[in-house]
């Protein structure tokens, strides 16, 4: 018997690349859809060597004629634009994108009989926490067009259950960071707007600082503190929310975090004794509607599908991104 063959629309950029890499690893078969505006096409010729349809989930045409051709067990979406800033002053490209690409992708899924879905959410559809570590049930009351944009698939997805059938994990993750251990693949935005990286690129000289975005927060040093989450641990996570579909399992919502946060400052001082380099500090105005602590609890991931992540230890997810990055950006 043939193993299972998945879907995996953005598959070509960080996160999805990883889900591919542990999809792999566990035996499945992928197809990845992704329309290459943020993907990296060396990056899935030399390293994960599985077909790449270029192409948009909005495409209905597209979506039929690759659910025609192929029988496809499950579908994991990780194809949306995901830039805070640009959602405030660019929400039609946000709505576009995430909403009506994505409700395309399930009309398309739902006519050719495809009822497991993995979905990539965020933290960002909590908006400012009322409770920290953030549990599921906590009020969703996003801030920016991106929170939102999630928020409204969410809902859709709950729709499409009772009217579809459809079954779906749905995955809200807190900030993504590290690389593959091996250094195969890692995070390499355009631009770069993620802490870890930029850190990490101004120890190579890539850039001259790193902007403190506000030393005046309500917390111990005063500058935000976030939960950060190995991204080899994300897509474990996701071959667990499969693989609880593919065994009949119930619709799920999930948060993925450690539930521990680190500061700005402690993220830049641990990176100064990983990276054994100077890391020069600029401060900055806050950055409007950055919540000061986002922390989450992965206690209910933990529970129903056995996850517990392995390299969660700010520490490590530094070591394994500082080997990427060196690898990538020839650091030395």
């Amino acid at each position: 018997m043939a193993n299972p063959t998945v879907l995996v629309t953005g598959g070509a950029g960080y996160i999805g690349s990883h889900a591919v890499l542990a999809l792999q690893d566990a035996g499945y078969e992928v197809v990845i859809l992704d329309n290459m505006v943020y993907g990296h096409r060396d990056l899935v010729e030399t390293v994960l060597k599985v077909e790449l349809i270029e192409g948009d989930t909005g495409d209905r045409a597209l979506l039929d004629k690759i659910f025609k051709t192929r029988e496809f067990a499950a579908v994991m979406h990780f194809a949306a634009y995901a830039y805070v800033g640009e959602s405030v002053s660019q929400p039609d490209k946000y709505y576009r994108n995430n909403v009506v690409g994505t409700l395309t992708l399930l009309e398309a899924m739902c006519d050719a009989g495809i009822n497991n879905f993995v979905f990539s959410s965020t933290c960002a559809t909590y908006g400012v926490p009322k409770q920290i570590p953030i549990p599921e049930d906590q009020l969703q009351q996003p801030i920016n067009p991106y929170g939102r944009s999630k928020l409204m698939v969410e809902q859709i997805i709950s729709d499409f259950e009772h009217a579809y059938g459809l079954r779906s994990v749905r995955f809200r993750y807190f900030n993504a960071a590290g690389a593959d251990p091996q250094s195969r693949i890692g995070e390499d935005h355009h631009p770069e707007t993620h802490l870890i990286p930029l850190v990490l690129m101004t120890a190579m000289g890539k850039q001259e600082s790193i902007s403190i975005l506000g030393t005046d927060y309500d917390t111990p040093d005063g500058t935000c503190i976030r939960d950060y989450i190995h991204v080899t641990d994300i897509a474990q996570a996701h071959i667990l929310g499969l693989e609880h579909l593919l065994k009949g399992g119930s619709t799920e919502v999930l948060n993925l975090g450690n539930g521990q946060g680190f500061s700005v400052q402690e993220v830049i001082d641990a990176a100064r004794v990983v990276t054994g380099r100077p890391i020069a500090v600029t401060i900055a105005e806050r950055r409007p509607g950055d919540p000061p602590i986002l922390v989450g609890s992965g206690e209910k991931a933990q529970r129903i599908l056995g996850w517990q992540p392995q390299y969660a230890e700010l520490k490590t997810i530094l070591e394994h991104a500082w080997q990427w990055h060196q690898k990538r950006h020839g650091g030395m």
